[in-house]
């Protein structure tokens, strides 16, 4: 009788006890592997923060902020351009002339604010057609900071065009209960909450 085949001896290799998924593992001979980088140590790029971020090695990840900048003041201008045409617009009108000393401030910071607005949020299209193209971190940088002094400028105008149009219909008193809401529902919704959310995220990460 034909003498069996020789069995083929199955090499699997052998886990270290106690070790985890991202702790020591044996060799078949015994050795130990250590990774070279834990991945609860590496932070993504999406959060770290903008002045974190290399020109170079991190550009997708710059790229990928600017075009959500842009995305946002795409949303924005629309409502600013609306304001300030309707403030250039509102001399032309013809009970403009009766507006008093102070009916003329309000009007006057509206429109100057609005009009500052307009150039602020429109300043990081620029900035990114025109600007140096490998300094895309300061780009960046810039482009958030006009863009948040654009949107400040844009909420002086929308309460003082509150302020102003509410006293000339409704007199001064009713002007004050109007936009006093206003004001506190402008400071809670674009200062308090980010800055608050932005707090606990902080605080939460240092817990880790």
């Amino acid at each position: 009788m034909p003498s069996p085949a020789p069995r083929r001896r199955r090499r699997c290799s052998t886990r270290a006890p106690g070790a985890d998924v991202f702790g020591d593992w044996a060799s078949p001979g015994g050795e130990t592997i250590i990774p070279v980088t834990d991945p609860d140590d590496v932070s993504p790029e999406s959060e770290k923060h903008t002045r974190e971020l290399d020109d170079v090695a991190d550009r997708e990840e710059l790229r990928n902020r600017f075009d959500m900048l842009l995305q946002e003041l795409r949303v924005s201008l629309p409502g600013v351009q609306v304001l300030t045409a309707f403030l250039l617009t509102a001399p032309f009108s013809q009970r403009f002339g009766e507006l008093d000393q102070w009916g003329r401030r309000a009007y006057g910071t509206a429109l100057t604010s609005s009009m500052l607005s307009v150039i602020f949020l429109l300043a990081p299209t620029l900035l990114h057609r025109l600007g140096e193209r490998r300094a895309r971190s300061a780009r960046l940088r810039w482009s958030i900071r006009l863009m948040i002094a654009g949107l400040f400028l844009l909420g002086v105008a929308l309460v003082s065009a509150m302020w102003g149009i509410s006293r000339f219909v409704f007199g001064t008193e009713t002007a004050w209960l109007l936009t006093g809401p206003m004001l506190v529902l402008v400071v809670s919704a674009w200062l308090v909450l980010p800055l608050t959310l932005r707090r606990n995220t902080v605080t939460t990460s240092g817990d880790r």
